[in-house]
């Protein structure tokens, strides 16, 4: 606590390996607040440092937190096949408006191995004619595979962006057996 007696804003971070690579897991007190992609030295340290400024405050290696630990086990259970939904507390605090909405309404009403497509998605939050700003939604999406914007797709079979990279889409939707797997 503060001298106010107001609890610090605390974030611990761990780096799980995957089969799409490292993944940067970062989480407070409210819950995990980040996931980044490839999270080699340089992204990790970029993604810390963005961290770092919209928190407040420094983030901390901890891969043993009790803050981490459920997040890196669900996480290690679903790329083994093992779990196909995420039940862990979120921080949303990296999102506001409309794509807070999209992300919660994605997070809630898109289950393991089904897609959306980015203007069905704007319907079911009540901006029919929002497909473009889903999509913009889903590239400042702080909690990627947990909250699955890889299920997301163009509304005409396409397999639309994705900030991961199309590989690591197109391996997180056959892990979900939504796409054959990749031969190579």
């Amino acid at each position: 606590m503060d001298s106010h007696g107001r609890y610090e804003q605390r974030v611990v971070w761990a780096v799980v390996g995957t089969g799409i690579g490292p993944l940067l897991l970062a989480a407070t007190r409210a819950g995990l607040v980040s996931v980044v992609f490839h999270a080699t030295d340089a992204v990790r340290d970029s993604a810390l440092e963005r961290l770092a400024s919209r928190l407040g405050t420094e983030p901390v290696e901890e891969p043993g937190s009790p803050l981490l630990a459920e997040a890196v086990r669900q996480v290690e259970a679903y790329f083994a096949g093992e779990r196909q939904a995420f039940d862990l507390p979120l921080d949303w605090s990296l999102v506001s408006g409309f794509p807070r909405e999209v992300l919660r309404e994605l997070a809630r009403g898109v289950p393991f191995g089904t897609v959306v497509g980015y203007g069905d998605l704007a319907g079911r939050v009540g901006q029919p004619g929002a497909a473009q700003a889903v999509g913009m939604a889903m590239g400042a999406n702080p909690l990627p595979v947990v909250v699955p914007c890889h299920r997301v797709v163009e509304s005409g079979g396409g397999i639309g962006g994705f900030g991961g990279g199309l590989e690591t889409k197109r391996r997180l939707l056959a892990l979900e057996g939504v796409l054959p797997e990749p031969l190579f």
